[in-house]
């Protein structure tokens, strides 16, 4: 038995220790930390699974980002991810759950258009995903072209091009 719960119901400390064991504490190097470095994770699009004794199983962050272009302008994207899930629960089914609670909340709320760096076989064939738009996307550090997905909620396209980047806020 385990509930999905809002992300901020847990200790930092406990989501830190989580990622450690599920991607190494030299994740934070990678491209995707990057494109979100200086963001705070969206409350209402990130959730974590705990189990009958509240023990933490996974997480799942939503990020508020950008696709940069030339001139300045930002398109507003919803970077999801990572993905968590402690190794003693992997393929149980827990990711997936979260990426259901998630994208069904975004198409509820309509939310802007979701994007991520993973495997499109997988989160196409799910959910949808799919590099189709993002060609002409560039990102801050390595990744693979064909990893590079995004998600209309809503059905209109996204594409465009630029860079990846932290979404700028303007607060009077």
């Amino acid at each position: 038995m385990s509930d999905i719960i809002p992300l901020d119901a847990i200790a930092p400390q406990f989501v830190e220790a989580l990622l450690d064991a599920a991607f190494g504490p030299d994740r934070h190097g990678r491209t995707a930390y990057r494109i979100r470095e200086g963001m705070t994770f969206i409350p209402d699009l990130s959730v974590s699974i705990v189990g009958a004794d509240n023990d933490l199983i996974g997480t799942l962050q939503s990020w508020p980002v950008a696709l940069t272009q030339s001139d300045g302008r930002q398109m507003p994207l919803i970077m999801i991810g990572p993905v968590a899930v402690a190794p003693a629960h992997q393929q149980d089914g827990h990711g997936r759950a979260m990426m259901d609670a998630v994208i069904g909340k975004a198409r509820a709320l309509g939310t802007e258009p979701l994007m991520m760096i993973g495997d499109p076989e997988y989160y196409g064939r799910f959910w949808g995903f799919s590099a189709d738009g993002t060609s002409g996307w560039d990102a801050p550090g390595p990744f693979e072209k064909r990893r590079l997905l995004a998600l209309s909620v809503d059905g209109r396209p996204v594409d465009g091009e630029g860079m990846l980047t932290p979404r700028i806020t303007i607060t009077a």
